[in-house]
C-alpha cells in the first residue's frame, strides 16, 4: 500500500443503489482501473519481496487472488447498497459496537502505518545526504519525528490543494523510477552480468523452512489493502455488472505488474543477504546507476520517491481521523477533548494524541539493532490492525446479504458467500501468521517479537478501542454538529 492507499475519510458517502448520476459524471471502467492502480501501487514494498527472487511472483499471486480480488468485489456491492463506508456496513451487518471497532482500525493502523512509511523516506532521503546514514536508527527516528509534525503542522492549518501532490505521485515516484529500474535491471542481466537470485524454475516456490520463511508474505496484505476506498466509485459506472470486474482484474494486472517486475529488478542487482528493507529501492538503483556510470542519477531518483511519498502523507496525515471524529461526533465514542476542530475545522486534537503516539513508535528506530527489523515489526502491526478491519467487512458482507436480500444494490458479487469465506480465511491466517518471526530475523528473541507485534496489534487494534467503548458518556455524543 501506498501512502495514498490509506482513505481520506473513511465514510465516503457513495449514492446507494444507482441513484441518478448524470452523463458528466459517469466514469469509465478503465478509469476506475487507473485510480485504483495509483491508489495501491507503491515501489515501497519491493525490497521486502525481492529477498525471495524470483519467489516473489508466487507470493504477490497468491495474496492478489485470495486477498485482493474478495476485497475489491465485495466492498463493491456494499458500497453500491450503503452510504457511510465501513462504519455503516459493519453496524447494520453486525452492531455499531462492531462498526466503531472497524472505523477505529481504519484509523489506528495509520499510526504504525506512518513511521513505516516514514522509515523508507529516511533511508531513501539518506542516498540523498550520505547512504550510510540509512542504518542508523538515530538518523531514521529525527526524519520520523521531524516530518511528521511538520504534516501535522501543514494539515492543521487546514491548507488547500495539498491532495494534488498525491494525485502526481503514481508518475513521479512509481511509474518513472520503475521502469528506469527495471529497464536498467534488463540491461544489466543483458549485458552478461549475474543475477544475484537464482532465475531457475527451481526458484519459483519460496524455500520452506517452517512458518517464518512465509511470514513475510503477511506485508503484501496491506501493499493491497484500501479497496474499499476505490469501491466507492462502483456507482459512477454505466454498467457495474459487467465493468466493474473488469477494471478490478485490468487493475490486479497494473499493480502486480509494478510490484514485481521492480522486485525481480532488485533481486538480480542486490544480494538478498545485504537487502535493506527501508533503502533496498535506493541500493539498487545506486548499484544499477554505478554499472553504468550514473551515480550522479542517485540522488535525484531519490528525492523523487521522498517528494511522491512526502505528498501522499500530506494528502491523508488528517482522513481516517476525520472518518472517526464524524463518528464519534454522533455516538458519543470519543471524549470532547478528542472531538475539538481548531479555528480551521481541522481535528487538531486528534492529531496531537495520534503524534505523540507516532513520535514515541519513531523513536524505537532508535531502540531496536537494526532498522530493518523496526519496519518490519511496524508494517506487521499495521497490517494485523487493518485486517481487524476486514475481517469485520466480510462478516458484515454475508449478514446483509442474508438480511437484506432484496436490498437495491448497483453491483452484486457473485458467489458473495465463498469470496467473503476466502477473503476471511486469509485475513486471519495473515493475522495469526504476523506473530511468527520472519527467517530474517531467526536470530532475535522470537519472546520479545511476539511481545511488541501482539502488544501493538491486539492493544492499539481491540483494547484501546474497547476502554473508549466501555467508559464512554452520554455527555460525549454531539448530535447535530457536523464538522466543517
Amino acid at each position: 500500500m501506498s501512502a495514498a492507499d490509506i482513505p481520506a475519510d473513511g465514510e465516503a458517502a457513495v449514492p446507494a443503489a444507482r441513484t441518478r448520476v448524470t452523463n458528466t459524471q459517469w466514469i469509465s471502467w478503465i478509469a476506475l482501473a487507473m485510480m485504483t492502480t495509483s491508489s495501491v501501487a507503491s515501489l515501497r514494498a519491493a525490497p521486502t519481496m525481492a529477498v525471495y527472487g524470483l519467489a516473489c511472483v508466487f507470493l504477490y499471486l497468491l495474496p492478489a487472488l485470495v486477498f485482493l480480488l474478495p476485497t475489491s468485489l465485495v466492498s463493491a456491492e456494499l458500497a453500491s447498497g450503503w452510504t457511510g463506508g465501513i462504519y455503516k456496513w459493519v453496524s447494520e451487518g453486525i452492531s455499531k459496537p462492531m462498526g466503531f471497532l472497524a472505523v477505529w482500525c481504519q484509523f489506528a493502523m495509520t499510526i504504525f502505518y506512518y513511521p513505516s512509511l516514514l522509515g523508507f523516506v529516511a533511508s531513501t532521503l539518506a542516498y540523498v545526504i550520505n547512504p550510510q546514514l540509512a542504518s542508523s536508527g538515530v538518523w531514521t527516528a529525527c526524519v520520523i519525528i521531524v516530518v511528521y509534525w511538520s504534516g501535522v503542522w501543514v494539515s492543521s492549518r487546514g491548507t488547500k490543494g495539498v491532495a494534488g501532490l498525491a494525485s502526481g505521485g503514481l508518475i513521479i515516484g512509481t511509474l518513472i523510477p520503475g521502469v528506469v529500474l527495471v529497464t536498467l535491471g534488463v540491461v544489466f542481466l543483458g549485458q552478461g552480468n549475474v543475477s544475484a537470485a537464482p532465475m531457475t524454475a527451481e526458484n519459483l516456490l519460496p524455500a520452506w523452512a517452517g512458518l517464518s520463511s512465509l511470514v513475510l508474505i503477511v506485508n503484501n496484505f496491506l501493499s493491497y489493502s484500501g479497496m474499499e476506498m476505490n469501491a466507492v466509485h462502483v456507482s459512477s459506472l454505466k454498467n457495474p455488472a459487467k465493468e466493474y470486474p473488469k477494471a478490478m482484474f485490468l487493475a490486479m494486472g497494473l499493480v502486480l505488474a509494478i510490484f514485481i517486475l521492480p522486485a525481480l529488478a532488485i533481486s538480480w542487482i542486490v544480494p538478498a543477504e545485504q537487502l535493506s528493507l527501508t533503502a533496498g529501492v535506493m541500493q539498487a538503483f545506486d548499484a544499477v546507476f554505478a554499472n553504468f556510470g550514473w551515480q550522479w542519477l542517485t540522488p535525484i531518483v531519490g528525492i523523487m520517491l521522498v517528494t511522491a511519498s512526502l505528498g501522499g502523507m500530506l494528502t491523508w496525515l488528517a482522513g481516517p481521523s476525520k472518518g472517526l471524529l464524524l463518528i464519534s461526533r454522533q455516538e458519543g465514542y470519543l471524549p470532547p477533548f478528542l472531538q475539538k476542530l481548531n479555528k480551521n475545522g481541522v481535528q487538531q486534537n486528534i492529531l496531537v494524541v495520534q503524534g505523540i503516539v507516532t513520535t514515541v513508535i519513531g523513536l524505537a528506530y532508535a531502540l531496536l539493532p537494526n532498522v530493518s527489523s523496526a519496519y518490519w515489526i511496524f508494517s506487521v502491526i499495521t497490517t494485523q490492525v487493518y485486517l481487524i478491519m476486514y475481517l469485520l467487512m466480510f462478516v458484515a458482507a454475508v449478514r446483509l446479504r442474508q438480511k437484506h436480500p432484496d436490498h437495491p444494490r448497483g453491483f452484486r458479487a457473485p458467489m458473495l458467500l465463498g469470496l467473503c469465506g476466502v477473503g476471511f480465511a486469509a485475513s486471519l491466517a495473515a493475522l495469526l501468521v504476523g506473530f511468527v518471526p520472519p527467517s530474517q530475523f531467526a536470530s532475535g528473541n522470537p519472546g520479545i517479537y511476539v511481545l511488541i507485534v501482539g502488544g501493538g496489534a491486539l492493544g492499539l487494534g481491540l483494547l484501546v478501542p474497547f476502554l473508549f467503548y466501555r467508559f464512554r458518556k452520554p455527555a460525549w455524543k454531539q448530535e447535530g454538529t457536523v464538522a466543517p
